[in-house]
């Protein structure tokens, strides 16, 4: 049973190369995990895995706090997760990070392991934005071509965008709040920047896509992934039924535009090693 997990993330990897049968599941890339502190006594890495599997999500986008728990699964799964390293050694690092020099150099001696495909998830504010440690990690996202994952509205991302406009940009829930006009007009705007879509309920609300949203995933469907958030450990006992409601509006798009969205936008910017 140990090595299950991992065989059930090769295996999806092989079932997307094929491509999916037309009126089944899709498989997904989720953009939007953690495994952090607070989850490892109500979940193994095992389990976390065996979670993501049952819910279709062949490969996944992780961030933990601390980092330790990206390794856990990164280890177990190197072709199945994507690592991404958070800035955050504790909870308290949150709300200081982009100030504290001490996190610069926690980050900068994480990356040499050299598996890191972005940092982030990280939370800022629009002032500060030319914080000395968001500085630094836009040279370091540009010496590695690596992305950063910003949970931020539609204005701090459109500073980062302005200020940074070498560093490729992952923002975490469409903004939260940011509408699908406001986030159409940033993408045509700015080329190096992506959408994931995690915990935007709205994107179909009462189960049927918003026109607004659609309109939106026809004409840049190259650029939006999605996610489910498991920011809390409860969060990981409703993962499969997160994953069902996306499911629902993705097979509401056209199969070529749901096929992007769901995993192929995550293969070809994060492709397995």
């Amino acid at each position: 049973m140990r090595h299950g997990p991992r065989v059930l993330l090769a295996l999806g990897l092989l079932v997307v190369a094929a491509g999916p049968v037309h009126g089944q599941a899709l498989q997904i890339f989720d953009a939007h995990i953690h495994y952090s502190q607070s989850d490892w006594d109500a979940l193994t890495p095992e389990r976390a895995l065996s979670v993501l599997a049952r819910a279709n999500v062949f490969r996944a986008l992780v961030s933990s706090t601390p980092d330790d728990g990206t390794l856990k699964l990164y280890d177990r799964s190197p072709r199945g997760i994507v690592p991404f390293l958070r800035p955050y050694r504790n909870r308290g690092d949150m709300a200081t990070w982009p100030h504290d020099a001490t996190v610069a150099t926690y980050v900068e001696e994480r990356l040499k392991r050299g598996i890191y495909r972005g940092i982030g998830e990280f939370h800022l504010s629009a002032s500060d934005v030319e914080a000395p440690v968001v500085k630094r990690f836009a040279v370091l996202a540009e010496q590695r071509n690596i992305f950063w994952q910003a949970h931020v509205d539609d204005v701090t991302v459109e500073k980062l965008l302005t200020l940074y406009p070498r560093v490729r940009i992952l923002w975490a829930h469409a903004g939260m709040s940011a509408s699908a006009d406001t986030v159409a007009r940033m993408l045509d705007r700015y080329p190096k920047l992506w959408v994931e879509l995690a915990l935007r309920l709205d994107v179909a609300p009462g189960g049927q896509l918003d026109p607004a949203w659609r309109t939106v995933f026809v004409k840049y469907p190259d650029r939006f992934m999605v996610g489910t958030d498991t920011w809390i450990t409860s969060r990981w006992e409703t993962l499969r039924d997160s994953m069902q409601v996306i499911q629902e509006w993705l097979a509401q798009l056209p199969r070529g535009v749901a096929e992007q969205i769901a995993y192929k936008n995550g293969e070809r910017l994060f492709p397995a090693p």
